[in-house]
């Protein structure tokens, strides 16, 4: 389970977390909305350590993260595609993270077939597509076969056929009891894949619920509804 209790985060005079509160359970897929710095990276940054809470707690299975004994087996994140060495082939950096959490190499093979990647291990990242590397940041999440996934937009960049991979696996995760808490921009998407969402605005909580209970008409209108007052500029405005 993820929680945030009463969570608050400034950058100088910006807010970027306001005293939120929020669980996330297991057996179903959370979609995390809201608009451009609403917060949801850096929500999901805290309660990956990456960033401390300046009030409130932000826990994993009831600890902080730099508590855990072997995060890697409890939480497995993907946060930015593109945060691998580009020298380093496919194989090589999960090769690396194996070592790093003391995994068997068998495992590696079994990722890089799940996501599709068999075929392309040998090759540098850095001629990868973003599809492939996002491919590649699904793999490392999910390489220690953790009961908790953290994933910021993680079909940005695939195709039709991605993305419904994709959908399917991480359905198919949650229905076996696993967390799942997805990021995204994809009002579209979210509707398809997500069990219960969180939307937020201005670091503020603003629904926490199934999609339709969110209100009526479309999930599309229902979010715009709901985060109206807390985009950061509209068309129009000067």
């Amino acid at each position: 389970m993820l929680e945030l209790r009463e969570v608050t985060k400034t950058y100088g005079r910006t807010t970027a977390v306001d005293r939120l509160s929020i669980t996330i359970h297991p057996g179903r897929v959370t979609g995390f909305l809201g608009p451009n710095g609403a917060g949801k990276t850096t929500t999901m940054r805290l309660l990956l350590g990456l960033e401390r809470p300046d009030t409130g707690a932000a826990l994993v299975n009831g600890r902080p993260y730099h508590a855990l004994a072997r995060p890697l087996q409890e939480v497995g994140a993907l946060l930015d595609a593109g945060a691998v060495h580009p020298g380093r082939t496919a194989r090589a950096h999960l090769g690396w993270l194996a070592a790093a959490a003391g995994l068997e190499r068998s495992r590696i093979a079994e990722v890089l077939e799940l996501t599709g990647l068999t075929g392309v291990a040998g090759r540098r990242v850095g001629g990868f597509s973003l599809g492939m590397r996002q491919r590649l940041g699904l793999a490392s999440a999910l390489l220690a076969d953790p009961p908790i996934l953290i994933l910021d937009e993680p079909v940005n960049g695939l195709d039709p056929e991605g993305v419904r991979w994709t959908r399917d696996l991480l359905r198919g995760l949650a229905a076996r009891g696993r967390t799942v808490l997805i990021s995204s921009h994809l009002i579209s998407e979210m509707a398809l894949t997500a069990d219960h969402l969180v939307v937020i605005g201005r670091g503020r909580l603003l629904a926490d619920g199934p999609p339709d209970a969110l209100g009526e008409g479309s999930l599309e209108d229902a979010y715009l509804r709901l985060t109206d007052q807390a985009v950061e500029y509209r068309a129009g405005d000067r």
